[in-house]
């Protein structure tokens, strides 16, 4: 999948985020119409964001500032506190989704240094930007580095991201001295990703007259409409008399001196209006103190040049201490500061290269909060009507509200209406959206009794057993779905798979294709999305099922948007191995050839060849699967069973399943063990199998 985002982080304070992002906004803009920017936290909501605010004024950005992050910091600490972090990640997808289906682009920034706390780690930048599937770019800070340390600290950086599945998709190593440049460019040479070094410019780093206004709450006194960009190079506190301080005055300072030094005062006015000596940035009064009447008046007479005059609270010592404390910020009529950043910027980057590799990076990264999102929306824009016929167990119930309100789908209840709502309401929630059908007062259930009598009559079928059958719940929910009163049904949480496939053998049947029903699930590893068939449903299938079952899970793969390279799986590899189990998956996987030319399948095939590209090369070299496989066929329950709950339990993978597939209408079944979040992705895989189905 082409990329449409990009996620720059830092792991430093001041490490230059917003310079970076102001760099990579510009490249992004000169091609592309409608681009987004988005941070996923927020120092506080109540205060908004600077660089969401530099960004959105200075690149005219048709998006609303509420768009433009997820949440705040103590929103975050919240629910992580409550081990919440899934339920984070969710709806910070939500949010960044729908931005990447409206824009062209997304441009994020991720969570800045300062705002990390124990709660909030570094980890969770890496994290969110694993389930955006967005290639991050690195920030480095190099002026209070060595060499060597910078170095080691890009290189740890790489490996920590592609160990956790992301792409690295370039470093920006920040505020590199003169002495230090030509010395890295040579360590990085044979580097295989990019990094761009930015020379340490002074002016970007210093304070303007508006950043010390900002953090410390001054007032101003005298300041010109130009006045808020001046950068301030140095602190000076007035404490000697006018004749030994004016020899201490340079270019840009701030002068910190009380308001009854009148001789100072006018001293540094005298100063400004004299070529004999360099001309300050401005003066500040602690102590909230006014000039003298006169003296003011004085100043407010000069013509020409004027110095700003700013007051403070604070005493001498404290203001001194906080002005120290003020960091440069880059605002979006910073004019100077942003052409010369820009100009560093542009000299220091390769702008067609990045351009170009934009254009052709890709990410298959799929994380399971990926994944469920996906389902989620994909169900939400085709609603369909599932009916869950075991509506006494509080998990379906819990179950079927979240799916209400998140519009996944339309639900149908089979039970009694009062006491299905008074259980309900007893747990607290809300299911007044559902529909509710008391099987057993229907009027359906005569001709649901008439219709499965037909179909099974030659099968010996008598009309009384055909009734008896339609009182069942699962029998009459599948009838449900074959006459069309519901699009597909999920049962199994208090019924034995028998229980919820013999209905729908029986009456909704296979689709012309496939002889049988099998099943797949769907191994949500940390970064992808791996399909295993079958390891539930056939025990010890031939060679023409073991095909059939490849090649409904390789349309089930499709479904979801997951691109299927078939490994039939064996303990041998390709012609090493041969007896009779080795054989039927030979023999298995030339009937996908015959019968699907198109589709990549590979086997016989080891696991380890399957998916290690490393192993791959060394046993089945010019194979189109082996390394990149994403659809597993194992070749029976006892192999296919045992593996998955084997990578389940030992990788921490979260596996969805049984999906069934091979039927005309849409049925799949619960474990009995299984959790409310279960159901909720099975009932939504069901509805999205049901819109593929029209």
């Amino acid at each position: 999948m082409k990329i449409k985002s990009l996620y720059i982080a830092a792991q430093e304070k001041n490490a230059g985020t917003l310079f970076v992002s102001m760099g990579m906004m510009e490249i992004l803009k000169r091609k592309l119409h409608r681009v987004a920017f988005f941070r996923p936290i927020i120092f506080d909501k109540n205060i908004r964001d600077g660089d969401i605010d530099f960004i959105l004024q200075r690149y005219s950005l048709d998006i609303d500032y509420a768009a433009c992050y997820g949440f705040d910091i103590k929103e975050v600490e919240e629910m992580i506190s409550k081990k919440e972090d899934n339920l984070l990640i969710t709806q910070l997808l939500d949010k960044f989704k729908k931005l990447e289906r409206e824009y062209d682009f997304v441009l994020c920034e991720g969570i800045r240094r300062s705002f990390l706390t124990s709660t909030i780690s570094y980890d969770l930048n890496v994290k969110i930007a694993q389930n955006f599937a967005a290639p991050v770019i690195t920030v480095i800070k190099a002026d209070s580095a060595t060499t060597k340390e910078i170095y080691e600290n890009v290189l740890i950086e790489n490996e920590y991201l592609t160990s956790e599945g992301c792409t690295h998709f370039a470093t920006f190593v920040n505020r590199v001295h003169e002495e230090q440049y030509q010395e890295l460019q040579k360590m990085f040479e044979k580097v295989p990703y990019t990094v761009y070094f930015l020379k340490e410019v002074r002016e970007l780093n210093l304070p303007t007259i508006e950043d010390v206004m900002e953090t410390l709450g001054a007032k101003k006194i005298l300041l010109g409409s130009y006045d808020h960009t001046r950068v301030i190079k140095n602190v000076k506190v007035a404490a000697l008399t006018l004749d030994n301080f004016l020899e201490h005055i340079e270019e840009e300072d701030l002068v910190i001196v009380p308001a009854d030094r009148s001789d100072i005062i006018l001293g540094l006015f005298g100063a400004l209006h004299s070529s004999s000596y360099p001309n300050i940035a401005a003066i500040i009064f602690p102590f909230s103190m006014k000039l003298n009447k006169n003296i003011q008046k004085l100043i407010e007479g000069l013509n020409s040049f004027k110095v700003p005059i700013l007051c403070v609270d604070t005493d001498t010592f404290e203001t001194a201490r906080d002005v120290m404390k003020v960091h440069s910020r880059l605002r979006a009529h910073s004019e100077r500061k942003i052409a010369l950043a820009l100009g560093l910027f542009n000299s220091s980057v390769d702008i067609k290269s990045i351009e170009a590799k934009i254009a052709t990076t890709y990410s298959d990264i799929m994380t399971p909060q990926m994944f469920e999102y996906k389902l989620f929306y994909m169900a939400s824009q085709n609603k369909k009507r599932i009916v869950l016929p075991e509506s006494s167990d509080e998990r379906i119930l819990r179950a079927a509200e979240i799916i209400l309100r998140r519009g996944v789908a339309e639900i149908i209840f089979i039970g009694d209406e009062v006491e299905l709502k008074g259980r309900y309401l007893r747990l607290g929630l809300d299911l007044s959206l559902a529909t509710i059908v008391n099987h057993l007062s229907s009027p359906l259930i005569e001709k649901f009794t008439d219709v499965f009598y037909e179909l099974r009559k030659h099968k010996g079928l008598t009309k009384e057993a055909a009734k008896d059958a339609m009182l069942h719940v699962n029998y009459f929910a599948t009838m449900m779905v074959q006459l069309g009163y519901a699009d597909g049904m999920v049962s199994g949480a208090i019924h034995a798979t028998a229980d919820t496939i013999r209905p729908a053998l029986q009456i909704i049947k296979t689709k012309p294709e496939f002889s049988v029903v099998s099943s797949v699930f769907f191994m949500c590893l940390k970064t992808k999305v791996l399909v295993y068939g079958d390891c539930a449903i056939n025990q010890d299938p031939d060679a023409q099922t073991l095909a059939e079952i490849a090649i409904a899970s390789a349309q089930s793969a499709k479904m979801f948007g997951i691109e299927p390279k078939i490994a039939m799986l064996s303990y041998s590899t390709g012609e090493s191995g041969h007896g009779l189990d080795v054989d039927k998956v030979r023999t298995a996987t030339q009937i996908v050839r015959q019968k699907r030319p198109d589709l990549l399948v590979e086997g016989p095939i080891q696991y380890d060849a399957a998916i290690d590209k490393a192993v791959a090369k060394i046993k089945l070299p010019h194979s189109k699967v082996a390394g990149e496989a994403t659809v597993f066929i194992f070749p029976d329950l006892n192999t296919g069973n045992n593996t998955y709950k084997a990578v389940q339990r030992s990788s921490g993978a979260i596996a969805i399943g049984p999906v069934l597939q091979g039927l005309n209408k849409p049925v799949n079944d619960l474990s009995r063990g299984c959790l409310v979040e279960d159901i909720v992705n099975t009932v939504a895989i069901t509805a999205i199998q049901a819109g593929e189905n029209e």
